[in-house]
């Protein structure tokens, strides 16, 4: 009996960790990185946001060459998560649910490729849920036309230190101000359940 009781205590402990996984990385470009990095650092279960570059060719890219449009990359983020906490699923509704996947090479007042909207994905399972979202936005008639890309994550480029926490550090930038923080506050009012 006592042993059946230790061999079904280790049994249930061995479940536990298997069902239990570990932070997952996801990866997404809807315009300005600072509005982006912003909505998804409030999220629950999302312990870190990188701004970064992604989509393009060029390797190493700067800032500055990223803004010339000729990189290819898109103006991207990096977002760590814990899965037992918010699902994929839930990360690519909040990437559809904060920002314009309508407007080709722009969001709101920036324009050029470096501001196009792309969903990354790494396996077939991350593009399945990207193409289902879109479906349904358009058989629900949200959108009646997405000009997002499907793209399959090839890498990721950490953007300049001072473009990290861009919002945290700069709060009466004129830009966070007129255009970052109203992004984000019309988001929090969309999703009150998934905030911090």
């Amino acid at each position: 009996m006592n042993n059946y009781f230790v061999i079904s205590i280790l049994l249930l402990i061995l479940n536990i960790n298997e069902t239990k996984q570990e932070n997952k990385v996801a990866y997404f470009a809807s315009g300005c990185f600072w509005c982006v990095e912003s909505i998804y650092e409030n999220l629950k279960g999302v312990s870190e946001v990188n701004s970064g570059y992604s989509g393009g060719n060029t390797i190493n890219p700067t800032y500055r060459e990223v803004m010339s449009g000729l990189t290819g990359h898109a103006e991207a983020i990096e977002v760590i998560y814990d899965p037992n906490v918010i699902s994929y699923e839930t990360l690519v509704n909040v990437f559809f649910g904060s920002h314009d996947p309508t407007t080709l090479n722009r969001q709101g007042p920036d324009s050029g490729t470096q501001y196009r909207s792309i969903a990354f994905y790494k396996n077939f399972n991350e593009k399945e849920i990207i193409e289902n979202a879109i479906k349904k936005l358009i058989e629900t008639k949200t959108y009646y036309k997405i000009t997002t890309e499907v793209k399959k994550f090839n890498k990721f480029y950490v953007a300049e230190d001072y473009h990290q926490d861009y919002k945290k550090k700069n709060p009466y930038n004129p830009y966070i101000m007129n255009v970052s923080a109203p992004r984000i506050n019309k988001f929090k009012m969309k999703y009150p359940e998934l905030i911090k």
